[in-house]
């Protein structure tokens, strides 16, 4: 694997060349004179802006990056890369393949899809901020943390007997304690 750097070269041609007596540059794709404004220099030649694409998915590489992939005589996109010669892991919630381009997020040693990355407990996702913690190698909201470790309720509670729960709260919160007035004079 070879990794490369594009280097636009954002001045125009005739600046270029106009210290040197050198002929008008030559496409490494096409072989035809650079005339453009504007030219790309990587893998130590000068492309097109629209010669210089991935071999896979014919994206212009000066784009979508600064970076461009060569292996097997390939000229890649990152992405394209990493889809066909990157590694790939297993998700730690599924056990499902990520590929090597997908984003994920990361506990400890283990890696989620983006997706997966939730509490175990009752689902909730995660937002940026937001606490979770590792609780025998699952990931948990602040609030099932609590419930399981700090009140001692280690049972697996389903989703269903949280809500149940929380709703029972509620009702007792408000069956006549509330503290307000109940519209009965004494």
């Amino acid at each position: 694997m070879s990794s490369a750097a594009i280097l636009p070269a954002r001045q125009p041609l005739s600046q270029m060349s106009a210290n040197t007596t050198q002929p008008t540059p030559e496409c490494a794709a096409c072989h035809k004179a650079i005339r453009e404004r504007y030219l790309l220099k990587a893998l130590d030649q000068l492309w097109h802006e629209d010669c210089l694409k991935c071999a896979c998915c014919d994206c212009r590489l000066g784009e979508v990056g600064s970076t461009l992939f060569t292996k097997a005589n390939l000229i890649l996109c990152k992405r394209d890369y990493l889809r066909m010669f990157g590694a790939t892991g297993l998700c730690s919630a599924c056990n499902k393949q990520i590929p090597a381009f997908e984003m994920v997020m990361r506990a400890r040693g283990n890696v989620y899809h983006m997706e997966c990355f939730k509490c175990e407990a009752c689902s909730h996702r995660f937002c940026v901020g937001d606490r979770f913690y590792l609780y025998d190698n699952k990931i948990v909201c602040e609030y099932d943390y609590e419930e399981r470790v700090v009140f001692g309720n280690s049972n697996q509670m389903s989703s269903l007997d949280h809500l149940k729960r929380q709703t029972q709260k509620l009702i007792e919160v408000c069956d006549g304690s509330s503290g307000y007035a109940s519209g009965d004079q004494a």
